[in-house]
């Protein structure tokens, strides 16, 4: 594991935090200008040490905590990975004594069972933290409100839901699969204005810059998990890595391939880089090539009877597997499957300024096709930025009547 200063996407949480925070001789700080004496500026200081850790504590949630005595910082911390100290334990750590009778603000409910950890409420009270503030309640339900519970039962104070939506979304593929049992699934796709990821030829080099595709590359070091077709494989043969100049975590590439097409010598299947999932058919896992894949170390995933992968039944596997995170960038008809069988909670767009045209250019949205535009899935919720020309859209899949039952 690369130190934090090492990590691309967390370099710049740590010169923002620089940047944002100026120290004085009392200890007391200042956040962008305003003094930080508010339950609120200091959950946004545990936020930031929170979001520095992104894609880096597996199916753990990530989770910063900062220590406040007479009004200042004396400790902080956030969990870094999955099976070490927790957040709250880092930032006791370093504060010491001076905890004692202090204030500890922590993103996520402290945890009060025995993991691969001992209870982070167990050592809040060894400490002599007289208020403990939380941000979102822990839907695990080995602790959904049993921390906050030990730590009043205690005689501490505790106050929650202080910035509670920013904790949440921060955590939202945590929650969803803690509350669902599946995958937080995003849908990546890079296409010109008229909706193209493809000529006719298959030519696909490139469609966004190369700004863009830096972003892309981060935002596979902080997913658990890629998606992508067969097809995609076939006609790409991409690696589904992580490029950084510097470090950066490979996800588990997961292929969608219901009949075993895929080449044995496509880059995928070369897994002293990075692990290789083929999701498959019952049929399929019967075949030659079934032995052949997992030989070279592939391990296959049966998911349904039928002649198709069953798409719900492969996110309900992958669940267990405690996958909680899939970036999906597939080509038109395995991004048409998911969105059209609702399995899609965010979409990411990079929309190049480029319009391909033609009638047999590749779509980023395949079939089914929906017979009204009442029909077509919408978006909340909606954020954009810009790298160079290219814009980014972001946004939540609206859920449908039939989703909300």
């Amino acid at each position: 594991m690369l130190p934090l200063t090492q990590m691309p996407h967390c370099l710049s949480l740590f010169e923002d935090a620089k940047q944002s925070l100026t120290a004085l001789g009392s200890g007391s700080f200042f956040m962008r200008g305003v003094f930080m004496k508010t339950d609120q500026d200091w959950m946004k200081l545990a936020l930031t040490l929170a979001e520095a850790t992104t894609g880096q504590t597996g199916s753990n949630p990530m989770v910063g905590a900062v220590v406040i005595n007479d009004g200042r910082l004396v400790g902080q911390g956030a969990h870094l990975r999955r099976g070490e100290a927790h957040a709250e334990v880092h930032a006791l750590q370093m504060a010491g004594e001076r905890a004692r009778g202090g204030t500890i603000y922590v993103t996520l409910e402290p945890c009060n069972h025995h993991g691969q950890t001992p209870p982070c409420t167990e050592a809040i009270l060894k400490t002599g933290i007289q208020r403990v503030v939380v941000g979102s309640t822990d839907p695990d339900s080995r602790v959904s409100g049993q921390g906050i519970a030990r730590l009043q039962q205690a005689g501490l104070e505790v106050k929650t839901h202080v910035l509670q939506e920013e904790c949440n979304r921060l955590n939202e593929a945590y929650f969803h699969h803690r509350l669902t049992g599946l995958p937080f699934v995003t849908l990546k796709m890079a296409t010109t204005l008229d909706g193209k990821i493809a000529s006719h030829t298959g030519d696909s080099r490139w469609v966004t810059n190369e700004i863009s595709r830096e972003r892309v590359h981060e935002l596979r070091d902080q997913y658990q998990a890629i998606l992508v077709g067969v097809q995609t494989v076939i006609a790409d043969d991409p690696e589904l890595t992580t490029r950084f100049k510097i470090g950066g975590k490979h996800p588990i590439r997961i292929i969608v391939d219901s009949q075993l097409r895929t080449p044995f010598t496509a880059k995928v299947i070369d897994v002293s880089t990075a692990p290789t999932l083929i999701c498959t058919t019952e049929a399929a896992m019967k075949s030659e090539h079934a032995e052949q894949f997992q030989a070279k170390g592939v391990q296959l995933l049966e998911c349904g009877a039928g002649n198709r992968v069953d798409l719900g039944l492969m996110l309900q596997q992958l669940g267990k597997q405690g996958i909680l995170s899939l970036l999906v960038e597939g080509g038109g008809t395995i991004n048409g499957s998911l969105l059209a069988e609702h399995r899609v909670q965010k979409v990411i767009a990079f929309i190049a300024p480029k319009i391909l045209g033609g009638k047999r250019s590749l779509s980023a949205i395949g079939d089914p096709s929906p017979d009204r535009m009442a029909d077509a899935i919408e978006l909340d919720q909606i954020s954009w930025e810009q790298y160079g020309n290219d814009l980014c859209v972001t946004g939540y899949v609206k859920p449908t009547t039939s989703d909300e039952k």
